[in-house]
């Protein structure tokens, strides 16, 4: 039995069961070359079950990065390169990630690893990030990007303009790892370590990179260091399952949120219980539709204003993939609240909400525009909510706190107080 492709794998052998569609689980996995014989097909097998599916997970840039950069460090101090590498990422899961095309040189090493995006390859997906490793005299790590690797043109984003566009937890882990090359090898002094996307100005073109001013090549990402799966079907079947447990057991006020953000936002600076809700993910239609066939009597809605300002704008699907409408949208109610063509144009030419949030504030606008985004959500909340089902929203930023609600959220919000300590 010959089987060539993860998606190809027999996974009979799994334990059925019900699966928290947020946990990430290890799970041994194989494949077979022919009949009895089992080969390892890869030293990194974590799962998520979403909905009525279990998807294989993925490791970040970041990750790849910083596997490359201990990877080369070892073979400068020691000589040698290890064939793996173990990386425990921020998100508590280790990965042991294969080193390829080890080289070095007089007074460098380099090493590279291939980006594994799991079930749900994105543009990286099978890059190679490569780490290129010199000692220096002064103690410390300093990191770089190059070839292939962006460069930060505008302001905004997580690293400062004329950095390399290396972000702030890839640069920690990258650094981490170098750190602990040096001290195995018991080595003084400090690295260099310059991070390079062979691939990296090609794959570019197909990120959002050149609208965000980031030239030259991908930017190295992960919070986390694990690449979450997304299917589409999976991660709609997942809500209707959370909404079709809520309404089973009897709830009849629904507080929705699209993920991490939005949740933790309602817990800890709303004060609401969250005994009472779920994620939409990017399905905001999605789940506004199942809530209101399910006969929920409300649905309160608490997202970052990145989210919901595209909601304002009839946008029931937010994945950027779909439409990107933040900009368009805010400039066209600084329109409508007076703002003049300058401030318009400025809010336009924004990279982030909060900047754009910014230019309002500077201009005195950003009250009424707020309003006449409030105003224009809860629009398009009724509308496809219809009659038979309440429907609120609060909207914030993680730096300016509530921005704006609709005009009965306050209402809604009660419905869900959090049990006293």
């Amino acid at each position: 039995m010959w089987k060539t492709r993860h998606s190809e794998v027999e996974r009979s052998s799994i334990m059925p069961g019900q699966w928290d569609p947020l946990r990430l689980e290890r799970v041994p996995f194989w494949f077979f070359h022919r009949e009895g014989e089992q080969t390892a097909l890869s030293t990194f097998e974590h799962y998520i079950s979403v909905g009525r599916e279990r998807l294989r997970c993925g490791y970040t840039t970041g990750t790849c990065a910083a596997a490359a950069a201990r990877g080369a460090a070892e073979l400068l101090l020691t000589g040698r390169a290890p064939a793996l590498v173990r990386v425990d990422t921020p998100a508590g899961l280790p990965v042991d990630v294969e080193l390829l095309e080890a080289a070095s040189g007089p007074g460098w090493a380099a090493c590279s690893v291939r980006k594994d995006g799991g079930d749900d390859p994105d543009a990286t997906h099978g890059a190679l990030i490569q780490a290129r490793v010199e000692r220096t005299e002064a103690p410390g790590i300093t990191i770089d990007g190059g070839q292939g690797v962006g460069r930060v043109t505008r302001p905004g984003l997580d690293q400062p303009v004329g950095a390399a566009a290396i972000n702030r937890v890839p640069r920690q882990m990258i650094a981490a790892q170098a750190q602990a090359a040096l001290e195995a090898a018991g080595c003084g002094g400090g690295l260099r370590v310059v991070i390079s996307v062979p691939q990296g100005e090609a794959l570019a073109k197909k990120t959002f990179n050149p609208r965000l001013g980031i030239v030259g090549g991908i930017s190295i990402l992960g919070t986390s260091g694990i690449v979450r799966p997304m299917s589409e079907a999976a991660l709609i079947d997942s809500l209707r399952l959370e909404q079709d447990m809520q309404a089973a057991a009897g709830v009849r006020d629904l507080l929705v949120t699209p993920g991490n953000y939005g949740e933790t936002f309602a817990r800890e600076t709303l004060g609401l219980s969250m005994a009472h809700s779920c994620i939409c993910s990017n399905y905001v239609g999605e789940a506004i539709d199942h809530a209101a066939g399910l006969g929920f009597r409300s649905l309160l809605l608490v997202g970052h204003i990145g989210k919901l300002c595209k909601v304002a704008a009839g946008v029931m699907n937010t994945h950027s993939r779909v439409a990107d409408a933040r900009r368009e949208t805010l400039a066209a109610h600084t329109a409508l609240c007076g703002g003049d063509r300058e401030t318009v144009e400025a809010v336009f030419r924004t990279i982030t909400t909060d900047d754009a949030i910014d230019c309002l504030d500077r201009a005195g606008l950003r009250g009424p525009v707020m309003a006449s985004l409030a105003r224009e959500l809860d629009i398009q909340l009724k509308r496809r909510a219809g009659e038979g089902m309440e429907i609120e929203a609060i909207f914030f930023s993680n730096r300016f706190g509530i921005l704006g609600r609709t005009p009965g959220a306050e209402k809604l919000a009660a419905r869900h107080p959090a049990a006293e300590a």
